[in-house]
């Protein structure tokens, strides 16, 4: 004798929606708790007030730009390397340098760091980077006030 199969019934029906329905909520909440206390991926709190600023970022830009300055970074041997030199390539001494170490995704090693000259044009600062992505936020000055900024992104290799 085979058994009569059981008739889906309203009471059925609304537990598989309750579950389908709770396991999608569920999910939700946990990536949007997971997403909130994390890492934003903001650059900017406000992209409307960052947008009013962009012309004298601009100008800022065309300003640095007429200096002429041409740095060049690098990282070796646990030291960073600025190499300053003027648009015909002739070493620019007698700045001073300094820079903001950051790391892209989070600010647990964030550390500021000021550059020594070593030779005409050859600016060094000593210090260990571990390894992974990091940007430097560059900041030259000369003995006459004018100022250049430049963000550079590198990458350290497990063992420079």
């Amino acid at each position: 004798m085979r058994a009569q199969p059981r008739p889906i019934e309203g009471k059925h029906v609304l537990a598989g929606m309750v579950a389908f329905f709770g396991v999608i909520i569920g999910v939700n909440v946990t990536m949007a708790v997971l997403a909130n206390t994390s890492w934003t991926g903001l650059a900017v709190e406000n992209g409307y007030v960052a947008s009013q600023h962009f012309n004298a970022e601009l100008a800022e830009a065309r300003r640095q730009a007429e200096l002429g300055w041409k740095p060049r970074l690098g990282y070796g041997d646990d030291r960073l390397e600025l190499a300053l030199e003027d648009s015909s390539g002739r070493p620019l001494s007698g700045f001073a340098i300094e820079a903001e170490l950051e790391r892209p995704s989070t600010d647990r090693e964030d550390r500021r760091i000021v550059f020594n000259e070593t030779s005409p044009g050859l600016y060094i600062a000593e210090g260990r980077l571990n390894s992974g992505q990091w940007d430097a936020d560059v900041t030259v000055k000369d003995g006459a006030g004018r100022t250049m900024r430049r963000i550079y992104r590198f990458v350290v290799q497990a063992g420079d």
